[in-house]
């Protein structure tokens, strides 16, 4: 049977579920979960509510017979994307948060705990890199078809309207141990990197947090 077309095209409404639904599953570098935060709904809306809901102008997907399988978020501006996040999600996420529970588990809470005990230690801290690459993104393939180029398709159509769009540079963070490859070869360069152990408890090792950037 010949292998399916991939097919790149700019993100529109019918793909919010499955972007959504990626996002989880892929979440917390392949660790259940689960067993971190226990709400989908949640933990989609942390992941893509501002880039589907306020910038999806921004955004591509991968299709594959109809069916999307990948997808690329961005944000034009990182500062603004923060600043809109902060101002207009949170309190979302907060709210329904407490409407619905959520924040009262255990695990929530625990993982709240490790995560506010990082932040205050300095963990997610880096240098501003936005002046000289103010964009920013979000990559994520279903885990059946990666490894088939999809990701560098996506990239290349992001870094495209990123030029068409004036924007004279990009810079993103990421804890995946297999991103530095992936995003050397497509001419990034690394700004910044160390370790961070927010999921330890749940992990038992430290994970790498590298910030990568590219002029355009």
């Amino acid at each position: 049977m010949p292998e399916s077309t991939i097919v790149i095209r700019k993100y529109s409404l019918k793909d919010r579920e499955a972007v959504r639904k990626i996002s989880v599953e892929t979440a917390f570098s392949g660790e259940d979960r689960h067993n971190i935060v226990t709400d989908d709904e949640i933990l989609a809306d942390i992941l893509t509510l501002y880039y589907t809901e306020k910038e999806p102008a921004s955004c591509f997907v991968a299709s594959s017979d109809g069916r999307t399988i990948g997808y690329l978020t961005g944000a034009k501006n990182k500062k603004y994307m923060q600043r809109t996040f902060n101002a207009k999600i949170v309190p979302e996420l907060i709210s329904k948060s407490i409407t619905k529970g959520i924040i009262f588990e255990r695990r929530t809470l625990n993982f709240l705990l490790h995560l506010l005990i990082s932040f205050f230690k300095g963990a997610f801290s880096t240098p501003d890199f936005s002046r000289d690459y103010p964009a920013t993104l979000h990559i994520n393939i279903n885990k059946g078809f990666r490894h088939r180029g999809i990701g560098t398709q996506l990239m290349f159509s992001f870094l495209d309207f990123l030029k068409t769009n004036g924007i004279n540079g990009v810079h993103l963070a990421t804890a995946s141990e297999n991103a530095k490859v992936f995003f050397v070869k497509l001419g990034f360069t690394v700004l910044f990197e160390k370790r961070i152990d927010y999921l330890k408890y749940v992990t038992g090792r430290s994970m790498p947090y590298c910030v990568f950037g590219k002029k355009l």
